[in-house]
């Protein structure tokens, strides 16, 4: 985690000479990579933990991401990358698992940043990573993460990819989410981005209180997956913050292949679609 540490240290230097929305912005080329290496047993056992996965079994789905964070991080805090870290708000994700992947098995890692697109808060930055084992590409995802500013011509708006209205959905679960829950899951994925850790550095960036890590969100939801192994691909998108502490309701269709997160005002914090093996 010292690494992460030390690229969340350079983000907060460099943002402030970044300017998001520059018409000649080009990305990073080339890719960062991990070597192949096990997944560390105490850390995955405390993920599992928070995030309600079983202690036993296959990797959890979003596990790979959180494996390779610090990548990212490093990728996006870099002197050639064109937006500023900080304010950078993650929209949406999409995870492909190409099979399922064992904890005892070692992964390869790779980041990526693939394209900038213009969006109608801003700039959009599309990062792809990939987890592989012996040379096969078993896990990969992409995720969006948004640079807000203001922009001279329209940009687009992100369609709405929900199957069904996420108010229709029944509801399965009420969770009690406590204050301190973005530190705790912080703590666990090394994931220190201020808005999540206390209310006084959350309001610094424009939120009243501390909000929740949105991949936790995702996490807990596909944690009750009944059938985690038939899952060939994920789409989460973040609709509105979790404010901690925070009562919400995760809600599902019969299936499980459309799920969303619920506020006690019916406020829609995430929206979700689960593509199966047949």
């Amino acid at each position: 985690m010292t690494s992460l540490t030390a690229s969340l240290a350079r983000g907060a230097l460099t943002s402030p000479f970044k300017r998001a929305g520059r018409p000649d912005a080009t990305l990073p080329p080339g890719r960062l990579t991990r070597p192949p290496a096990p997944v560390a047993p105490g850390p995955l056992a405390a993920y599992g933990r928070i995030c309600g996965f079983p202690e036993t079994g296959a990797l959890p789905l979003t596990y790979p991401h959180v494996l390779a964070f610090p990548l990212t991080m490093r990728l996006m805090t870099g002197r050639a990358f064109p937006l500023p870290v900080l304010g950078l708000v993650h929209t949406w994700i999409e995870i492909t698992p190409h099979r399922t992947v064992q904890p005892a098995e070692r992964l390869e890692l790779s980041v990526y940043a693939r394209e900038l697109t213009p969006h109608r808060r801003g700039t959009e930055v599309t990062m792809t990573t990939e987890a592989r084992v012996d040379g096969e590409l078993v896990w990969e995802s992409s995720s969006g993460y948004l640079s807000r500013h203001r922009r001279d011509t329209p940009g687009h708006t992100p369609p709405d990819r929900a199957a069904t209205a996420p108010e229709d959905l029944p509801a399965h679960a009420e969770w009690r989410l406590p204050g301190d829950l973005g530190r705790r899951y912080g703590a666990v994925s090394g994931d220190r981005n201020p808005i999540h850790l206390h209310p006084l550095t959350a309001r610094l960036f424009g939120f009243p209180r501390a909000v929740a890590h949105g991949m936790w969100t995702v996490a807990r939801c596909l944690a009750e997956a009944d059938d985690p192994a038939g899952i060939r691909g994920v789409r989460a998108d973040f609709r509105a913050p979790v404010l901690l502490p925070a009562t919400v309701t995760y809600a599902a269709d019969a299936a499980g292949n459309a799920f969303a997160l619920r506020g006690p005002d019916g406020r829609v914090h995430l929206t979700g679609a689960v593509g199966r093996h047949v």
